[in-house]
């Protein structure tokens, strides 16, 4: 092996979840690539975007755990935002160029009064700096040659907006939304509102879903710790499912779950799982309650569907 040859990296199968605390100036894939080296993982995804201005939570999934990180895309988000007035820039956040400066001059009752019009269905037209693709071509690249071109409103929901601080001309806010919820523009929307415009300065996600940024872990740490932190961050592939209900089968049915059949629950673990609801529940499904077999879809009359499966190659006594 010559000087300038380094030997092929050896991937190797890795399942369960990371959740990353990202750190500023990272885009989410390249997170996701440093902490799937770290791992030698074969195979790794994320579960939503972080913009690289942004840090916090970024729950990452490798192996098995790649086919639940959909579960998660459709999960409130929870952020904290801090808000320059009276500023506004190109990208809405502080790494764009200014556009315009004007003077603040509302009141704390009034920038309430604002906060409040923005809770609940909201419609949003996404930023041109976004990853939404035109004819193929992320709006980001159109933007920086100086091309706007039009995008459809869409609507998304604020569950939560809170006013945590406010001074002069800044603010920090708790955001709890949907999927699909622009941060940037939604403060800018707020400082068009206070007729004074506005920009984002910091945004730190603190959960996705049932995860929160308690449990997670800045890559500086994975980094630097060794193996031994690297397995205590490593968490099974079922952190992704908390929020549905458990279904435990035993090996026969197990068995035929795995292997794409439907199975009839009894009456007990029918009653159990749907929890007095009459509709359709997926639900999280082990054999013996501790061996994850994937998602099913349970109806009323006990039928259990396989909707996601882990690989097959489980065994059951």
């Amino acid at each position: 092996m010559t000087a300038t040859t380094r030997p092929a990296r050896r991937w190797q199968r890795v399942d369960g979840v990371v959740l990353l605390d990202k750190p500023a100036g990272m885009t989410s894939n390249a997170a996701l690539q440093a902490v799937r080296r770290l791992y030698a993982a074969a195979k790794g995804g994320h579960t939503g975007t972080l913009d690289p201005l942004a840090t916090g939570l970024l729950p990452l999934c490798f192996g098995e755990a790649t086919k639940f990180s959909a579960d998660l895309l459709d999960a409130p988000k929870t952020y904290e935002a801090n808000v320059l007035f009276g500023i506004s820039t190109s990208t809405g956040d502080a790494e764009g160029e200014v556009l315009a400066r004007r003077c603040v001059e509302f009141s704390q009752p009034e920038l309430e009064r604002a906060l409040a019009s923005f809770r609940g269905p909201i419609r949003q037209i996404p930023p041109m700096y976004s990853a939404l693709k035109r004819n193929g071509r992320p709006l980001y690249e159109l933007a920086r040659q100086g091309v706007t071109v039009e995008r459809a409103a869409r609507t998304v929901t604020i569950h939560s907006l809170e006013l945590l601080a406010f001074s002069g001309q800044r603010c920090k806010v708790r955001v709890v939304c949907s999927k699909g919820t622009y941060i940037r523009v939604l403060v800018e929307d707020i400082g068009k509102m206070l007729a004074c415009g506005a920009h984002l300065t910091a945004l730190r996600r603190t959960a996705v879903g049932d995860l929160t940024l308690n449990a997670a872990v800045p890559l500086s740490v994975l980094d630097s710790g060794g193996e031994t932190v690297r397995r205590q961050a490593l968490l099974p592939v079922d952190t992704l499912l908390q929020n549905l209900i458990p279904v435990s089968l035993d090996a026969p049915t197990a068995q035929r779950f795995l292997h794409g059949n439907p199975v009839t629950l009894s009456e007990t673990k029918l009653r159990n799982a749907l929890r007095g609801n009459d509709h359709y529940e997926k639900c999280r499904v082990y054999y013996h309650d501790t061996q994850l077999l994937g998602i099913g879809a349970l109806d009323f009359n006990g039928q259990l569907k396989p909707v996601r499966l882990l690989a097959a190659e489980q065994k059951f006594s």
